[in-house]
């Protein structure tokens, strides 16, 4: 699929995900967003910093896989989530990983090595995931897997990383009242920075665009996150494409 078809999806899955009131909902629209990418396998959980292990549960409102039965049931009888090196690194990440990083990455545990060994013969043989940190150490992950050996492009992955957090942000949501609808106030030089944001410009490349310093530019962008909320400038994005604030990239 050509970049401008997929930046297009993306708005797509953000207007289309932000009335969904129901979380099942949500994971069908996170599951067919991903399948665009050859990706046909998602899941979605939550693991506390003190959790030992990730129970998948297809009915549960947070917790959501689609992966082969099968491999569920493996996963699960084994107690895999307390080897599994993804979750292990993405407890330490603060962005999405390759699986194939975390496979030769000379850190990981034989045991660690068989679990993505067994996943593959099951039909997982790659993907990504991204690490999602909330307050109170909690970690949540979603990660995409493909049945092929297919490596996904870095523009790839930052879509899934949009949708994901899109998706992570409308599930916390359900849990809480409605919000009235806020202004956020954002100046037009904080709107400027945070457009050329998901643009994937760095500060020194916005601060080269617009003329002013990097300072300047990391000044704008920590008002952006606070007037929005959000604890990075990847969610700052995502809040703001949600908005309205700025078109899709």
């Amino acid at each position: 699929m050509e970049f401008p078809r997929i930046a297009a999806e993306l708005g797509l899955f953000l207007e289309m995900t932000d009335d969904i009131a129901q979380s099942e909902q949500l994971f069908e629209r996170m599951s067919a967003f991903a399948l665009k990418f050859d990706c046909p396998w998602i899941a979605y959980g939550p693991l506390a910093s003190k959790q030992g292990v990730f129970k998948p549960n297809r009915q549960d409102s947070v917790v959501m896989w689609n992966y082969p039965a099968e491999w569920q049931e493996r996963y699960s009888r084994m107690g895999y989530a307390k080897i599994d090196p993804l979750i292990k690194k993405g407890r330490k990440e603060a962005g999405p990983f390759r699986w194939s990083e975390v496979y030769t990455d000379e850190s990981i545990t034989e045991d660690g090595r068989r679990v993505l060994d067994e996943a593959a013969t099951f039909g997982l043989r790659s993907g990504v995931t991204i690490p999602l940190h909330g307050p109170a150490d909690s970690f949540t992950f979603m990660s995409f897997a493909q049945s092929s050996d297919c490596e996904l492009l870095n523009r790839t992955i930052t879509y899934l990383q949009m949708a994901a957090l899109q998706f992570h942000l409308r599930v916390a949501k359900l849990g809480t009242p409605t919000e009235p609808e806020q202004i956020h106030n954002l100046s037009p030089r904080e709107i400027e920075c945070i457009y050329w944001v998901s643009k994937g410009k760095s500060s020194w490349e916005i601060g080269t665009i617009l003329g002013r310093s990097r300072n300047t530019i990391d000044f704008h962008l920590k008002n952006v996150m606070r007037k929005l909320d959000a604890s990075s400038r990847t969610v700052a994005v995502v809040k703001a494409l949600k908005f309205g604030i700025i078109e899709p990239p």
